[in-house]
Parts: C-alpha cells; structure tokens; sequence
C-alpha cells in the first residue's frame, strides 16, 4: 500500500509538472502572439535552410516577408508570392509566369506567413524546451507537435525572443528527416508601406509577356 501511495505521488507530480510546463509555453506564445499582431505591419529578412543529411542535401538562402494583417509578400528562391487577402499570386520570372489560386483554407498544420505568430492556436500540443543564450539574447525554445499523426512535420521547435517577444528562429522537422529553418536576421515594424504593395497588376505582367494561369 505504501508502495502504491508512492507511486500515486510521483505520476502526479509528473501530470502537474507537465501542467505547468504546458501553461507557462502558452503565456509566452500568447505573448508573442499579441506583441506581432499589434504592429500595423512587419518586415522580416531571413535565412531559409533546408537540410538532409542522408539525402546529402543542405541548402541555404535569403529572403523577405513583409505582413500586414491577413496579407503578405514573399521574396525567396527568385520568385515572389503575394497574398492580397483572398488570392495568392507566385510570380515566377525564371519561367516568365504567374500562378494564382483562390485562398484555401490550409491544412490547420500548414504554417504559412499570415499564420506564421498564431499557426500554435489549432493542431499542436506544446512544451517548453530549452533556454539558450544566443548572441547575447535569452531564447526560450517551445517544442510544438502536430496532433494530426498523419502531418508530415513530425516536430516544431520555435525560438523566442523572451525580452522582445519576438521570434528568433522556427525549425519544422519532417517524418522524411527533414529539417527547414527560419532563422531571422532583421526585423522592422510599422513601416511605410506602398499602397498597392499586395496588390497585383495583371497588365504589367501581361505586358512582360508573362503566362497568367489563373
């Protein structure tokens, strides 16, 4: 009997222990949450890196978000995708063409710019992970996990910022092994922004002689 009460003690502990653990990386990613989305608007550079050690694969590039509420523009890989609130356009130049679809409400797991300080909210367990400091910043890492067993991500870890609320880095690794990482290098709010920034201008693009495949 004495031995059970022990027991009974020690998995509780675990449960209350994990309770904490759970709330505490809700405060923060709600923290975040709210810090993002009281900017009028966000423009972020970073690195994108995409690694595979089996498949030999490690690759690395720059690009550009810019958000502002629902609507983004992103430049990586030479192209530049606009989300104007109802329709993304992919301008393509390589290929001289544009690509545009309807909004699609995505898989809950897809972590796409306008979800990219709230995508936590639906489809994922969390915890707190490590504390590093980094360059001189404490970054507390939250370790995300999809609830859908059939996701591709396989894990989610977020580093923030615990003095901004900023993140710092977001790593999505996959179930094929994987691993794609946000690495943030520069991050400016409330900037002057082009009316018609997410906007897109069909005639320019026809005029370039650009494919439309809408």
């Amino acid at each position: 009997m004495k031995k059970l009460a022990i027991l009974t003690i020690f998995f509780l502990s675990i449960t209350f222990g994990y309770s904490q653990n759970n709330d505490t990386a809700k405060k923060l990613l709600d923290e975040v949450s709210s810090t993002m989305s009281a900017y009028e608007n966000v423009t972020i550079k970073f690195d994108y890196i995409l690694e595979n050690k089996e498949a030999d694969v490690n690759q690395k590039n720059k690009g550009e978000v810019i958000l502002e509420g629902e609507k983004y523009l992103v430049i990586l890989f030479g192209t530049t995708q606009i989300y104007d609130g109802s329709k993304t356009y992919t301008i393509i130049p390589e290929n001289e063409e544009v690509n545009i679809s309807n909004y699609d409400a995505e898989s809950e797991n897809t972590i796409t710019p306008s979800k990219f300080y709230s995508f936590y909210k639906s489809g994922y367990t969390y915890s707190l992970a490590d504390k590093k400091n980094i360059n001189g910043k404490d970054i507390q890492f939250i370790k995300l996990v999809p609830i859908d067993s059939n996701s591709e991500i396989l894990i989610v870890n977020l580093g923030i910022d615990t003095k901004s609320k900023h993140i710092y880095n977001l790593t999505e690794i996959g179930k094929n092994d994987t691993q794609t990482t946000i690495l943030i290098k520069s991050f400016k709010v409330n900037q002057n922004l082009k009316n018609d920034l997410f906007t897109f201008d069909t005639k320019k693009y026809e005029d370039l002689g650009y494919f439309i495949n809408d």
